[in-house]
């Protein structure tokens, strides 16, 4: 009985030293730490939920008709074509695709995308890329209060390694219309409009 007794209590004693030892060798934790994982947590899931600005993507929504005018330099005439843009609300209204059809200077033209906005960074965030080129356009924005004018600001690489800038504004008009104007820098230096797009719904 003795033995298996100090057998008992060397197992308890043992336990408590291996739990102090322990105790002793965790890293103090950080201020900047979340004192409470759920709370992390917590905050992580509101974050993750779409909002206010995935509704004004949401509009954006459906099939359009797209006459796009396209001006090589300031001053001359634009190019006209034409296509059609489907636009799709997935991943439970957090995300708008893009799928565009349709020709570009005599020919076919197909580009794909996404408009996101980030929660965390309090903007909205677009991605393009297309059959003319093999990089993709990145762009940042934001929008006005009442979620019907955008404007993205982003960039490209040109043959030659020169990073294009461009400014978008796409301006919800009604539940049937919608524009996307974009703007790039001249050889003088100045911003012109380089491509206007117009969206009409299709019925």
């Amino acid at each position: 009985m003795k033995r298996i007794a100090w057998r008992s209590m060397s197992v308890v004693v043992g336990a408590a030293l291996v739990a102090g030892a322990m105790a002793f060798a965790q890293p103090e934790k950080k201020a900047d730490q979340p004192a409470d994982h759920n709370a992390e947590m917590e905050a992580w899931q509101k974050s993750a939920q779409p909002g206010e600005h995935h509704k004004h993507m949401e509009k954006f929504a459906g099939e359009w008709d797209a006459k796009v005018s396209s001006w090589m330099a300031p001053g001359t005439e634009p190019m006209v074509s034409h296509g059609v843009m489907k636009n799709t609300m997935v991943l439970g209204g957090r995300h708008l695709i893009h799928e565009f059809k349709g020709d570009m200077m005599g020919e076919v033209f197909e580009g794909k995308g996404s408009w996101s906005y980030d929660n965390n960074a309090k903007r909205y965030v677009g991605v393009w890329i297309d059959s003319m080129s093999t990089g993709p356009m990145v762009s940042y924005g934001t929008c006005d209060a009442a979620g019907k004018v955008f404007t993205m600001i982003g960039d490209s690489a040109e043959p030659g390694g020169k990073v294009s800038k461009t400014r978008e504004v796409v301006t919800y008009k009604d539940a049937n219309t919608n524009t996307m104007e974009m703007f790039t820098t001249g050889p003088d230096g100045k911003e012109f409009r380089v491509m206007e797009i117009v969206y009409t719904r299709r019925k």
